[in-house]
């Protein structure tokens, strides 16, 4: 199937990657308002297809048949409303796919929602982290033990590294918040699926309540601010959080089992690189995965640093080019982006949504304004509540308005 992508960075290109060991797509199309041409180049390059750049999202659509959108979050809902009315005018899709997180809060997440389930055309929302293979193995190896002993009770899932690539990113404004949004979506999700039952959908446990705490413990400080400050973003009037610390609080709606999700995320992991770790506990057995735990390293000494140009040949978001680092030999498949296209790929195929459709992102997206709302009051937040559901409605944290201040605290230059 040719695949159109919309966007064309950092993320676009990791999926690119992905693609290499992924049968039954090749990338056919990209549009994006920079960067297109470079990604063409290299998907033709790599054979990874005969992309070419389309001028409008409308003129992709008429020649593709999956849409990936893979752009910025605050050009989302711009590109669902595209895509859509190109499916109106007769364009063919077999496949609608979107990047974490689904939406910056609530509403934009309904809207994109209700666009999207009027076309009829499948859906896929990319949460990588649950397709990861260690994920998949562990759970497959332990599934005769869960039956025996009885399901997980306790999940731990962190993500962490130094901070993100492109400006936007740190600007709550556009991003949707701070590393709660950013990348707590990530572990909010990989949590509820390990804590899941075997066979049941990934929506099966129910969120009961959520507690959080936040800060911004390292990019409040020189000379942090200062390169902030380079890239555009101004934490003394705009700040995000660079820590978050979130328990979920799940309930088994045949036994009535209360399960825990504990997710840490942070932008101030000073350390070899991106570190993804899960601890996965239930009466009698464990697991536990660790992205910086690799069978390669690698040694560059002070002579040959300057050889190096680019740190993150190695591992994502390393931050050395010298010393002993670790290297790990393929990333897009260790943290489950090959996983979740062969899972779209196959489904699409089929006529058939992948196993993350659209309204289970807008239910991670519940899950992180439950998030922001606990810190703002201090307290635990009831999802079983109708209050706050409703609430949830017109809902958008402080700090993504741009008052990130009077919850995380004044920033001073």
């Amino acid at each position: 199937m040719r695949l159109g992508m919309i966007g064309a960075g950092f993320n676009a290109n990791f999926h690119a990657t992905a693609l290499r060991s992924v049968r039954g797509v090749e990338l056919a199309g990209v549009y994006a308002p920079k960067g297109a041409a470079e990604l063409v180049a290299r998907a033709r390059n790599e054979g990874l297809g005969t992309a070419e750049v389309y001028p409008t999202i409308a003129e992709m659509c008429n020649n593709v048949e999956i849409i990936g959108i893979f752009c910025p979050n605050f050009a989302r809902l711009d590109a669902i409303h595209a895509i859509a009315d190109a499916v109106k005018r007769g364009a063919a899709l077999k496949g609608i796919i979107v990047e974490k997180p689904l939406a910056r809060n609530l509403a934009e997440a309904r809207e994109f929602v209700d666009v999207a389930n009027g076309l009829g055309v499948p859906q896929a929302y990319f949460e990588n982290q649950i397709h990861m293979s260690s994920i998949v193995g562990c759970r497959a190896q332990l599934a005769k033990v869960a039956a025996a002993m009885g399901n997980p009770h306790l999940a731990r899932s962190a993500e962490e590294h130094g901070g993100p690539h492109e400006p936007w990113f740190w600007d709550p404004t556009k991003q949707g918040g701070g590393v709660w949004c950013d990348m707590g979506c990530h572990s909010a999700a990989v949590g509820w699926w390990t804590l899941t039952p075997e066979g049941k959908a990934p929506n099966f446990l129910k969120p009961i309540g959520v507690t959080a705490t936040m800060g911004l413990l390292k990019w409040r400080h020189q000379p942090w601010l200062g390169k902030l400050l380079e890239r555009g973003v101004d934490y003394t009037k705009t700040p995000a959080e660079d820590y978050s610390l979130v328990t979920i609080e799940f309930q088994n709606p045949e036994t009535g089992q209360i399960v825990l999700a504990q997710a840490t995320d942070s932008w101030m992991y000073d350390a070899p690189g991106l570190r993804l770790a899960m601890e996965v506990m239930g009466p009698a057995y464990s697991y536990n995965v660790d992205s910086l735990s690799s069978p390669a390293g690698l040694f560059i000494g002070d002579a040959a640093a300057e050889a190096v140009a680019n740190a993150e040949l190695a591992l994502e978001k390393s931050q050395a080019s010298r010393g002993k680092l670790v290297m790990q030999p393929d990333e897009a498949d260790l943290y489950g982006y090959v996983g979740e296209w062969r899972d779209a790929v196959k489904n699409f195929a089929a006529g058939k949504s992948a196993l993350l459709d659209f309204n289970y992102g807008l239910d991670v997206v519940v899950l992180v304004m439950a998030g922001y709302l606990s810190h703002e009051r201090g307290c635990r937040i009831d999802l079983t509540d109708p209050n706050v559901l409703t609430e949830f409605k017109t809902y958008v944290p402080l700090i993504q308005q741009g008052y990130g201040a009077t919850v995380l605290g004044p920033v001073a230059g």
